[in-house]
């Protein structure tokens, strides 16, 4: 945000601040949905790369289009660790996924 857009809404009485003091999240809750959210990313990107589509992760992953976009948009019914079983199965290393949790 703008600097004079946050002067002038703190003028009006109004308070900014990040997405996590909003949500009122633990320092350890804010770490994980960004783990989260570097998985998913991650996971996006390297489908991307090998030009799949959704629906060709879900076959190698023996799951559907739907849980894959799941997974690509961070959603928390989703778990990290088949986040994790998916970029492996997409040729993800170890060395690929501590830069992403990096």
């Amino acid at each position: 945000m703008r600097e004079s857009k946050r002067k002038q809404l703190a003028a009006r009485g109004w308070k900014a601040g990040s997405t996590a003091e909003f949500l009122g999240l633990t320092q350890e809750e804010e770490r994980l949905v960004d783990l989260r959210l570097r998985l998913a990313e991650g996971l996006r990107q390297r489908r991307l790369q090998r030009q799949l589509t959704q629906s060709d992760v879900a076959r190698t992953l023996r799951s559907s289009q739907s849980r894959v976009a799941k997974m690509e948009a961070a959603d928390p019914s989703g778990s990290i660790d088949l986040l994790v079983r998916s970029l492996l199965a997409l040729g993800a290393t170890n060395r690929d996924l501590s830069r992403l949790i990096g």
